[in-house]
C-alpha cells in the first residue's frame, strides 16, 4: 500500500482515512506493508508494518521501467501541493534527460533518496523518486496486491505493477476537479489518469467522486467501485469536563481554508446570523490560500468581534474545538467524501453539509444544503442554535448513525475487491 502520509503527521483527511481502511483491514487477517515517503517515528504500527521510502536502495532499473520513464515529464511547483488542495503555480518542466540521468546514476550503484515527508517545493521530485523506490520494493517484498491512494503515489503504483505482475488498485480520495474546479493542471490530471488507466479496480469514496472518474476521465463503468469511508473512535477521548470561555454559542468550521471546502459561504452565512441571533460566536478553524481574505471579509461585514480564526488544527485540539461547538458546518464547493462532519456528530454535535459532498450520500440525521445557499446555511444554523430539542434529535440520532460507520465493514468491501482483482472466491 502506498501513501503519502500517515497519522499524526498529516494535512487533511487523506491520512485519517489511510488509519481507519488499515485498522479494518487488520481485523479481517490482511498483512498491509504501508510504504510512506518518511518514518517520523511515532507512527502506530500496530496494524501494518510502516516502510520509509528513504531507507530503501535503489538499484539497477529494468528496460520496462527506464522506457516507462522516458514517457514521463515532472514539474519542479514552487508552493505547497497537497492531495485535497490544488497547485498554485508550476515554475518549469524538468527534462527528460534528468529523469534519464537519476536512472543512470542508479544503475551503476545503490544509493538512497531523502525524503522530506512534506509537500513543499520539491514535491514532484519526491513523487518521482518515490515512485523509483516503489519499483525496488516491488521487486524484492511478498504480496499478493498493490494499493495506491491518491495521485501523489499512482507513479509509485505503476511501476510497482510494471516490475511485481501483481494487479493494482488505484483509491480515489479526490480528483484534480474538486482540487481546482474546471481550471484543473494538466499535469496533474494526466498523472491521475495515468493511474486510473493502469489500475485494475478503482476505489471511489463516493458516488459523486464516482461519476467523476467516469464523466471526466473517461474510465469503464465496471472498472469504478464506490466504498465510502467510515469514522474511527480508537484514540477518541470524549471531553466531558472541558469548559468553553465564552459564554455564547459556537458554530464551527474546520477544515483547509481553500476554495473546495467553501469558507467563503460560511463567513456570508455568518453574517445573515448574527443580525437575527447575536448571542453566538463563529469560528473558522484551519489554514489555506483563501485565510486572508476571510479574514478580509468577515471585517468587512463587521462581524470580527465574533468570528475567530484559529490556524491549523490537530489531534487533541480538534477534539476540544469539538467540545466547544454547538453547530458544525461543512459548506464544501466539492467534497469527495468529507470525514470531519463524522467526527463532530461522535462529538455530539449536529452538523450542516453541502449536498455537494459524498458523506451526504449516507447521512440521514445532518442537515444538508446547497454550498451556494447561504439563506438556507443561515437558516439551518439559527434553527439548530435556537431550537434545543431540533438540536437534541439531530444529536441524538447522529450518533447512532455514526456509530454504524465503521471502518471495519468498509474494509471488508475492500476485501471483497482484493479478491475479485486476484480472482480469489470469497
Amino acid at each position: 500500500m502506498f501513501g503519502w502520509e500517515f497519522p499524526p503527521h498529516i494535512t487533511g483527511g487523506l491520512g485519517t482515512a489511510c488509519f481507519g481502511l488499515t485498522r479494518g483491514l487488520a481485523k479481517h487477517n490482511v498483512e498491509i506493508l504501508f510504504v510512506v515517503p518518511k518514518k517520523f517515528g511515532d507512527e502506530d504500527q500496530s496494524s501494518l508494518r510502516l516502510v520509509p521510502a528513504e531507507d530503501i536502495d535503489v538499484g539497477h532499473m529494468s528496460i520496462e521501467l527506464e522506457a516507462f520513464w522516458k514517457k514521463i515529464s515532472y514539474l519542479e511547483v514552487s508552493s505547497a501541493l497537497i492531495p485535497y488542495v490544488g497547485p498554485e503555480e508550476f515554475e518549469r518542466m524538468v527534462s527528460e534527460s534528468q529523469i534519464d540521468n537519476v536512472n543512470e546514476k542508479t544503475s551503476k550503484s545503490t544509493k538512497r533518496f531523502r525524503f522530506s515527508g512534506k509537500y513543499g517545493k520539491d514535491l514532484m521530485k519526491e513523487v518521482s523518486r518515490y515512485a523509483l523506490i516503489a519499483a525496488s520494493i516491488a521487486k524484492n517484498e511478498q504480496f499478493d496486491v498493490i494499493h495506491a491512494h491518491d495521485w501523489l503515489t499512482y507513479l509509485a503504483g505503476i511501476t510497482a505493477k510494471l516490475v511485481s505482475g501483481k494487479p493494482l488498485i488505484v483509491h480515489v480520495h479526490a480528483t484534480e476537479f474538486d482540487r481546482s474546479g474546471e481550471n484543473v493542471n494538466q499535469a496533474v490530471y494526466d498523472i491521475e489518469r495515468q493511474g486510473m488507466q493502469a489500475a485494475d479496480k478503482i476505489i471511489a469514496v463516493s458516488h459523486l467522486t464516482r461519476n467523476t472518474i467516469i464523466q471526466r476521465y473517461g474510465i469503464p463503468e465496471d472498472k469504478v467501485v464506490t466504498i465510502h469511508n467510515a469514522v474511527d473512535f480508537s484514540g477518541f477521548t470524549d471531553s466531558p469536563n472541558f469548559r468553553k470561555n465564552v459564554p455564547e454559542k459556537v458554530v464551527t468550521f474546520l477544515g483547509r481554508v481553500t476554495f473546495q471546502k467553501g469558507p467563503d459561504y460560511f463567513v456570508e452565512a455568518a453574517s445573515k446570523v448574527l443580525k437575527k441571533y447575536p448571542n453566538v460566536r463563529f469560528v473558522m478553524a484551519g489554514s489555506g490560500d483563501m485565510l486572508n481574505r476571510m479574514i478580509r471579509r468577515a471585517a468587512e461585514l463587521e462581524i470580527t468581534d465574533r468570528f475567530h480564526f484559529t490556524g491549523f488544527l490537530k489531534g487533541e485540539e480538534v477534539n476540544r474545538m469539538f467540545a466547544m461547538s454547538d453547530v458544525y458546518v461543512m459548506p464544501s464547493v466539492s467534497e469527495p467524501f468529507g470525514i470531519s462532519p463524522l467526527e463532530a456528530m461522535r462529538s455530539s454535535v449536529p452538523v450542516i453539509i453541502s449536498k455537494q459532498s459524498g458523506v451526504a450520500e449516507i447521512l440521514r440525521h445532518a442537515l444538508k444544503v446547497d454550498f451556494w445557499d447561504v439563506d438556507s446555511m443561515a437558516d439551518c444554523i439559527y434553527g439548530l442554535l435556537s431550537y434545543d430539542a431540533l438540536s437534541k434529535y439531530f444529536i441524538r440520532h447522529g450518533q447512532e448513525e455514526v456509530n454504524s460507520l465503521k471502518w471495519e465493514k468498509a474494509a471488508r468491501e475492500v476485501v471483497m475487491v482484493y479478491q475479485e482483482v486476484r480472482g480469489w472466491n470469497a
